[in-house]
């Protein structure tokens, strides 16, 4: 498995917001020939045409990652912090972050913490919360933190370089979160190519999922799908459950959520794809999952209601600096969203009808 594109892609900079270097990454390793566009909230489009002519399936994965934002500049130089995206206030201290100033150069800082010495039995017992932190640049002004060219504002992600261990099929790295689902789509889409199927496939690489599913709103409206596949990197939970509790564990292929707390998934279109990935015995899991949301839920919500499922690869670890995930199920991931698009017709959309 060439793993160059996911490098790529997770290595890129890229929180909620600021998805341009991620953005402009696609044109450099999308390798089909539908036509790229973009707009202005950086929603990247592949293959976007006007006039409906077919059955139109939509394929959405979302570029950005979560991160923080600059909240404020103490007197002292140390930052505070603004998150883009849910975070664990334990997994933050000690870590380093990259913050783009305003000359698009990137700033090494360190998340600090009050050191135990100075810390009351209190401060000990409560537990961290995010204004308890601060970014350190290892300055001890604001005016040097302005001739480094950062303020208020200013975007930043987890310092984490990729690596694969193809020995273990695994993946190491950061934003995962979708960047997976990003890498899965290109193929996906690159593959079908080929296939000259009697479906409008368009992708969408949607921006700001982690800032409350924002671009997806915007590209559902401008695709108008029939149907829809979500890509996602979603939360593995079998390194602190077992099984049946644990629904999505590495290894064993994408997870097909039946229910999160933003979408109840078409049942007519979940069955016919583990439909699908049983004929062609792919590994997928099931899920139901009361928490947490994809962009499947403003997309199956659009126009005039949308059939929508979702495609998720098992990442432990998930909004925290390194992720684990799994080569084995970015390969069956890829492998069930072609036989999807190959198995779907106007005769199966019309039977997710009533009548």
């Amino acid at each position: 498995m060439d793993t160059s594109r996911i490098e790529k892609l997770t290595n890129a900079f890229g929180p909620a917001g600021f998805e341009t270097e991620v953005a402009r990454l696609i044109p450099n390793i999308y390798k089909g020939s539908k036509k790229l566009e973009a707009d202005t909230m950086n929603n990247v489009f592949i293959g976007l045409k006007g006039e409906k002519k077919k059955l139109r399936i939509m394929l959405d994965a979302h570029i950005d990652e979560v991160g923080f934002m600059v909240s404020y500049v103490h007197d002292n130089g140390m930052l505070g912090l603004h998150a883009l995206g849910g975070w664990v206030e334990h997994n933050l201290p000690s870590q380093i972050f990259l913050i783009r100033n305003d000359k698009g150069e990137y700033i090494r800082g360190v998340v600090a913490s009050k050191p135990p010495h100075f810390m009351s039995e209190e401060e000990r017992s409560r537990g961290l919360k995010l204004d308890h932190l601060v970014v350190d640049l290892g300055v001890s002004s604001a005016d040097e933190v302005r001739e480094l060219g950062i303020g208020i504002g200013s975007p930043m992600v987890p310092e984490v370089a990729f690596k694969a261990f193809p020995e273990r099929n695994l993946l190491m790295g950061k934003a995962f979160d979708c960047r997976l689902g990003v890498a899965a789509l290109l193929e996906v889409i690159e593959t079908i190519e080929e296939l000259n199927l009697d479906l409008e496939v368009v992708g969408s690489l949607s921006s700001q999922e982690e800032g409350g599913l924002r671009g997806a709103q915007v590209s559902a409206r401008r695709i108008e799908p029939d149907l829809a596949l979500v890509f996602e990197g979603c939360p593995a939970d079998d390194s602190f459950l077992a099984p049946p509790e644990a629904q999505t564990l590495l290894h064993h292929g994408p997870m097909l959520r039946h229910v999160d707390r933003g979408m109840l998934t078409h049942p007519g279109f979940q069955s016919f794809a583990l439909g699908i990935a049983r004929k062609q015995d792919i590994a997928c899991q099931e899920a139901v999952r009361s928490g947490g949301s994809t962009n499947g839920s403003p997309i199956h919500l659009s126009n005039a209601g949308v059939p929508t499922i979702v495609l998720g690869i098992p990442v432990r670890y998930i909004h925290s600096h390194y992720g684990y995930a799994s080569m084995k199920d970015y390969g069956a991931t890829v492998e069930l969203a072609i036989e999807i698009l190959k198995a779907i017709n106007e005769e199966v959309y019309q039977s997710f009808k009533p009548f």
